[in-house]
């Protein structure tokens, strides 16, 4: 047993020998109450797997809120399964969130064994010439495929190996224009599978805040504002494409490459078997149609939908309002509502072209959709259990006791830098970025509330806080992501781009690092104190163009 086992389970004994410790206030457990999203976070860093991890700390939340008896030791394990999850299961907006996702996930596997992916590629690929147009179309491509970031990692590194080969690009750098545009766009995007998981662990998270009555899709939007990495991100990755310029390992493999040397060592075989993981079929081109028009059509519903339901319930409100502010129609839109309605049209629509055009048979078709289905499997599973866990972490009083012992000198305008880093150094860790946005967000939103409500910094003028620090949870689990060799992502992206694992992780590192500090440094924590999120997305915009221009060189044929 180690050093911090070992203190963990002296913790448990303590609280096991001394119940009353467990009930420090009227409001929460004390110290107990931090104790289940700890050892969820810590046996995630250990074992490097969320979900039996975030499973533990549900069960200890539970056996806590038993005050540790023996008794409760088993009947807490039922009750994490029997009352919490269950709950969470059948909770409504939930359940909306689970079938959105499984959905999107369908219309996936089916445009993507339909052809319709390919005929994007194509549409897209005949305009590379040069090593130039090859980088920026793969750029351009994950941009396009931007509801799913496995689709887009397999599709797009797949799809444009053989002209970024002939162009003499290396696979390393063709590794990082895949795995850098897959997450970040799919974490922004309004439509995408990530955005269910993102709005149910933020409704879950304010659903109980007092004082805080926002909807959960609202709230995304005003934090995509404060998405500072994502976007800096995908800003670098096009200003790499446009300029040619790398630097570190990067240009060294570009060099290689550029000389005539091998574009890149053989992949390495975890890389395949991560690939079966999350295999979705690739069909022959059957034009681009057959996946635009479904994503048109599932993005067109979800806009129609936000706006029915939000002028809908305006016009309940007053009848007589006659005009209608965009932030207002879509606070008072349901938009679990409008996004379950536009997955089903998306699919329904995939589905009829594929068997309308005979692409393929309606058991194949069937056969698709289920497969993108089971992509999305996992990932619900863990939104399920990590609804679980935040229900516990309420009961036990987690954010009330935190904000008691946080330092009265802690400003809150440095809690989303703090979270930031947080999220990234657990999706390091773990390789999980959902399973971190699990375990994090639903602790960090009433932490954030709470702690302006310690500072008399309740009002709306400084909901920006809020917003920075759920958007420092979501896109620094996707910069954790980025620079962890074990993340799904990362070996997908390796596998697709047939690169050596090692060597992407490596030329990727520097670059990954450098928009991450950059948004520390630059722009989230200017932003937490007032500056102005445009001011501060330009300055790290003009930082990491700066950078690249000093230090950046061309690979020399």
């Amino acid at each position: 047993m180690t050093k911090r086992q070992l203190s963990l389970f002296l913790l448990l004994l303590c609280a096991w020998a001394n119940p009353s410790w467990a009930a420090e206030s009227a409001e929460h457990y004390g110290f107990v109450s931090v104790l289940p999203p700890i050892i969820a976070i810590v046996l995630a860093l250990i074992t490097r797997q969320v979900l039996p991890s975030i499973f533990l700390g549900l069960w200890l939340g539970a056996w806590a809120l038993h005050d540790f008896s023996f008794s409760g030791l088993g009947a807490s394990l039922l009750e994490s399964f029997q009352t919490y999850v269950l709950n969470s299961f059948t909770d409504p907006d939930k359940a909306a969130i689970i079938l959105f996702s499984l959905m999107v996930g369908g219309m996936v596997g089916i445009v993507s064994a339909n052809g319709g992916m390919t005929g994007v590629v194509e549409r897209i690929s005949g305009w590379v010439r040069d090593v130039r147009s090859a980088c920026t179309a793969t750029a351009v491509l994950g941009l396009a495929i931007f509801f799913d970031d496995y689709a887009n990692t397999l599709i797009v590194g797949n799809t444009m190996r053989p002209l970024t080969d002939a162009n003499r690009v290396s696979r390393e750098k063709l590794a990082y224009l895949v795995d850098s545009t897959a997450a970040p766009v799919a974490c922004v995007a309004l439509v995408t599978t990530w955005i269910g998981y993102e709005v149910g662990l933020v409704q879950d998270a304010i659903s109980d805040i007092s004082g805080y009555d926002q909807p959960a899709y609202l709230v995304y939007l005003n934090s995509l504002a404060y998405s500072f990495y994502p976007f800096l991100a995908l800003f670098f990755v096009f200003l790499v494409s446009w300029t040619g310029r790398d630097f570190g390992p990067m240009l060294a493999a570009e060099q290689r490459a550029r000389q005539g040397g091998p574009v890149s060592a053989s992949s390495a075989e975890e890389q395949q078997q991560a690939a079966q993981e999350h295999e979705l079929t690739t069909g022959k081109s059957s034009g681009a149609i057959n996946a635009i028009l479904p994503v048109l059509v599932l993005v067109g519903t979800v806009m129609y939908g936000l706006w029915h339901t939000g002028t809908a319930s305006l016009l309940a409100d007053d009848p007589k309002l006659t005009e209608f502010g965009l932030r207002d129609v879509i606070g008072a839109a349901d938009s679990y509502k409008a996004l379950m309605w536009g997955s089903l049209l998306g699919v329904l629509t995939a589905f009829t072209i594929t068997t309308a055009r005979r692409i393929l048979s309606l058991e194949a078709t069937i056969q698709a959709w289920f497969s993108g289905i089971k992509s999305m499997l996992m990932a619900m599973i863990i939104l399920l259990l990590a609804w679980s866990l935040s229900a516990v972490t309420e009961n036990l009083g987690t954010a009330q006791y935190l904000v008691e012992i946080l330092p009265d000198a802690l400003a809150p305008g440095l809690l989303p830098a703090l979270v930031f880093i947080l999220a990234a150094a657990t999706a390091f860790a773990t390789g999980s970025s959902w399973g971190t946005m699990g375990i994090l967000l639903p602790l960090v939103l009433p932490l954030a509330w709470a702690l302006l409500g310690k500072n008399d910094m309740s009002s709306p003028e400084h909901w920006h806080i809020i917003y920075s620090s759920v958007a420092a949870v979501l896109t620094g689990a996707v910069w954790g992501d980025h620079c962890s060799p074990i993340s799904d992502t990362t070996i997908l992206s390796s596998m697709a781009s047939d690169c050596n694992h090692i060597e992407h992780v490596r030329t990727q590192l520097p670059y990954a690092m450098l928009v991450g500090m950059t948004t520390v440094v630059v722009c989230t924590i200017p932003a937490g104190f007032g500056m102005p999120w445009w001011a501060c997305m330009a300055i790290g915009a003009a930082l990491l163009s700066a950078v690249l221009w000093k230090f950046g060189r061309r690979a020399e044929a």
